[in-house]
């Protein structure tokens, strides 16, 4: 995968920290920019969010239309089929930008990996397999499909996880957000779980508990 285009917003001058958050299939960057306001950090945190742009291609569910997407989905039957190697291509092209971070002065321990759908199956392939230890993974209305192939790192064995879904989803069935956790539970990861009663989406209060995290991870 080329290297990625990305919107950067930063909240301060010089910042200390950097959240690299990933959109859905057929979304693009802007999807979560209007997120950053609405997080509840400390007016005086420098945090840089960067979202970058999947790349378009041929999506096979969606009738070998070409979408932004960080990887083809094949079938949506016994959970998902993906293309993991392209998957696995998108999570290192994220990485790219997690060195670009240090290479500007940020430590990696100050950078978190987001995800939606799409998105947070990158970040869960990232997150886990990056060699040099992060601050936090954010898992919202997604799956862990590299679950069976991911070569976790020892660097980021206990890095803090936050799983988010909605119980209502139709695209992503809740069932799959669970079954993460419990593979990650499995691998003698901690993760935690929250649900909301909505459909495939963000909501208000998911977004005040995505803020509690960045808070707490990077200490803020």
């Amino acid at each position: 995968m080329k290297q990625l285009e990305y919107i950067q917003l930063d909240t301060g001058s010089d910042p200390d920290a950097a959240v690299i958050w990933l959109h859905g299939l057929g979304a693009n960057g802007h999807d979560f920019e209007p997120v950053v306001p609405e997080l509840g950090l400390p007016q005086d945190a420098s945090v840089r969010f960067i979202f970058p742009h999947a790349p378009e291609m041929p999506v096979t569910i969606n009738g070998g239309i070409r979408m932004p997407a960080w990887y083809d989905i094949k079938s949506l039957e016994m959970g998902r089929t993906v293309d993991k190697d392209q998957l696995i291509d998108a999570a290192r092209a994220v990485s790219a930008l997690v060195e670009q971070e240090i290479e500007r002065g940020v430590a990696s321990d100050r950078i978190v990996i987001a995800g939606f759908s799409q998105g947070g199956a990158v970040a869960y392939e990232l997150g886990l397999s990056y060699p040099q230890p992060l601050a936090g993974i954010l898992a919202l209305s997604t799956y862990f499909a590299t679950a069976d192939s991911v070569e976790c790192a020892e660097a980021n064995r206990n890095i803090p996880i936050s799983v988010f879904h909605g119980t209502h989803d139709p695209m992503v069935p809740e069932s799959l957000g669970r079954a993460s956790v419990e593979k990650l539970e499995a691998m003698g990861y901690q993760p935690s779980y929250k649900t909301y009663p909505m459909e495939h989406a963000v909501c208000m209060e998911e977004i005040h508990a995505i803020g509690e995290f960045l808070r707490k991870v990077l200490s803020l």
